[in-house]
């Protein structure tokens, strides 16, 4: 290959290079906390504010519920490690599409679904757990309370979409949120009743 050959094919500038521009900043295209003015979805602005607004914390609280049955799921031990360790495991991915849904409601209705992990500590009505490995009475309980909070504003909440005439958040809460969290906690309370396993009372 000649000198010349070689010469033609390097790039001259920095221009001449095929490179990502990730040096890129502007102003957010819309506030945390604000819904787009016009959305033509038959609800009112102030209705649906109302609405995302409680939607974000119900989506932090998910996300909690959502993580804390991931540490169970790590931290879990003792005789019923094996069937506690999948069940948490199933729970955090049931979990996890609730999160997908309630997020995308908030989009759909013109908000801005809150996601970052400091975000959700900042919002979110659950206790905070314990860094320590506790005994499995106590993550069950643990899960339950938040469970039992959840479905509690689940269907407070329910009844709050449908006077507002916000249908779709209605059959939202009731068709996905509550009736996770529903059978979750079936699932989940049965392990803390106290059954004989070999011979009956």
């Amino acid at each position: 290959m000649s000198t010349t050959a070689v010469k033609e094919s390097t790039p001259k500038s920095k221009s001449d290079f095929i490179t990502p521009d990730w040096h890129q900043h502007a102003n957010p295209i819309q506030k945390f906390g604000t819904v787009v003015p016009d959305l033509p979805i038959g609800l009112d602005e102030k209705v649906r504010l109302e609405v995302t607004k409680r939607l974000n914390l119900l989506l932090a609280d998910t996300a909690t519920l959502r993580d804390l049955y991931k540490k169970s799921h790590w931290q879990v031990g003792g005789p019923t490690f094996y069937q506690l360790h999948l069940l948490f495991d199933k729970h955090y991915g049931e979990q996890a599409e609730l999160i997908d849904t309630i997020a995308e409601r908030i989009q759909i209705l013109g908000g801005v679904a809150v996601a970052l992990s400091q975000d959700i500590a900042e919002h979110t009505r659950l206790e905070r757990a314990p860094r320590d490995r506790e005994e499995v009475p106590v993550i069950i309980t643990r899960l339950l309370e938040a469970h039992n909070f959840i479905a509690k504003e689940a269907r407070e909440f329910a009844r709050r979409a449908s006077e507002l005439g916000d249908d779709g958040t209605n059959d939202m809460l009731v068709s996905d949120v509550l009736r996770t969290n529903e059978m979750q906690i079936w699932f989940v309370s049965e392990h803390l009743v106290e059954m004989p396993l070999t011979r009956a009372k």
